[in-house]
């Protein structure tokens, strides 16, 4: 593996003219399009990548595709992914080439797509310092938590070569162009949970001929907290948040059932198990200390995998970024968040590698917007510059020759 120096000296001699990056991010924030429906915005991305010298496989699980950089030397296969689906949320960061149709990038998908095709150009331009295959990979409907499954269940594993290693970046809240770099756990794993609960119903006038579920169901959100507070180890990282909680529709009427939704985030899969067994037994408990008809019922959704950077793989590329980024790149707090990238790599069997990029303007880090806010906008030019450069310096940590 070539020394980190040298990678950082590779990648000041590309010839990539990266202008064209602000108006494509631009068009892209501007027309945002949701999970399943991101039509336009890989017409735009495969128009792009026809400028480069890869083959491109397109139409993967739903409009997914991959760009296939081949060198004339044998060497690893790397492959990086982007996301580019958008979020149902109206816009309101006041720039220009703000959205307007209802949908926003106010995840930063737009910014990510922008920095794997700078990647992609960087490395391209970079023919003859490098061998073997680098894949770049566009993932749609991250926000769904689905994208990377249909890809792989559309047969991405026999369409794309076999990669020796994984790549992928997010841009979060944190000093714009800031590396943030760890081993081990960097994004949460997740579930939704649906439990439904059974009552009987009344006149309001008459609880006392009803089983209110609206209570029962109250009453497991308050324990639910308990669970944390009080089974989990104060050292370890769990949250249970109830997203819904439905109950009835008239106001004089005690319903017949009621249902929460919650979601959860962790860092250790073993203590999730610990946690949803103990959220089985209060939640039973509850429905029975009532006299609930029917048991509960418990409907797992949405799950998502801890991404967990495999350590030989993040301190390969850790030192290269510490040779390109120097004092800008930090150890990375393990962010809340869940991703689905990781089904990519475990699809294949083999290591990975994520970090993430501090994005917030210098004014605005007392409090800054975060990820899925209506104000969240990436200060362009340090973050642009920082995701660009970053990709290519990971993929490089093991194609540049040595």
């Amino acid at each position: 593996m070539p020394h980190p120096n040298n990678i950082s000296e590779i990648l000041k001699s590309h010839t990539a003219d990266l202008k064209w990056q602000r108006e494509f991010y631009e068009d892209l924030h501007q027309h945002p399009e949701l999970s399943h429906h991101e039509e336009r915005t890989a017409a735009q991305i495969e128009q792009k990548l026809r400028e480069f010298d890869c083959e491109l496989i397109t139409g993967i699980g739903g409009f997914g595709m991959a760009a296939i950089f081949r060198s004339d030397a044998e060497g690893p296969t790397v492959l990086m992914r982007a996301d580019f689906d958008a979020l149902p949320i109206t816009e309101e960061t006041g720039v220009d080439f703000a959205s307007t149709n209802g949908n926003m990038h106010a995840c930063g998908h737009d910014m990510h797509a922008t920095a794997l095709l700078g990647a992609c150009a960087v490395i391209d331009s970079l023919r003859g310092q490098w061998s073997g295959t680098f894949i770049a990979l566009f993932q749609p409907a991250e926000e769904t938590s689905d994208g990377a499954k249909r890809m792989i269940a559309d047969g991405l594993i026999d369409k794309l070569p076999r990669p020796d290693v994984c790549l992928a970046q997010h841009v979060m809240p944190g000093p714009a162009g800031q590396v943030q770099a760890t081993p081990g756990p960097i994004l949460a794993g997740c579930d939704s949970i649906r439990i439904r609960i059974a009552g009987r119903s009344a006149h309001a006038s008459m609880p006392d001929k009803s089983i209110d579920p609206t209570l029962i169901a109250a009453m497991i959100v308050v324990r639910l907290q308990a669970i944390v507070g009080r089974e989990v180890p104060p050292g370890e990282f769990f949250v249970i948040s109830v997203g819904e909680l439905h109950s009835g529709d008239k106001n004089n009427i005690i319903p017949d059932s009621a249902e929460l939704v919650l979601n959860t985030r962790y860092y250790d899969p073993a203590l999730a198990e610990r946690v949803y067994e103990a959220l089985h037994r209060v939640v039973e408990a509850e429905c029975a200390a009532s006299a609930s008809p029917a048991k509960p019922t418990f409907e797992y959704f949405a799950h998502g995998e801890v991404t967990d950077n495999d350590p030989a793989t993040a301190l390969a590329v850790r030192e290269v970024f510490d040779g390109v980024f120097g004092d800008k790149v930090v150890d990375a707090t393990p962010a809340t968040a869940s991703e689905d990238f990781c089904y990519l790599p475990q699809a294949w069997g083999v290591p990975y590698y994520f970090w993430l990029v501090g994005s917030t303007p210098e004014e605005l880090l007392d409090s800054p917007p975060v990820n899925h806010q209506s104000n969240f906008i990436p200060d362009y030019d340090p973050t642009v510059e920082a995701s660009t450069t970053a990709g290519a310096a990971a993929v490089l940590t093991f194609l540049a020759k040595s």
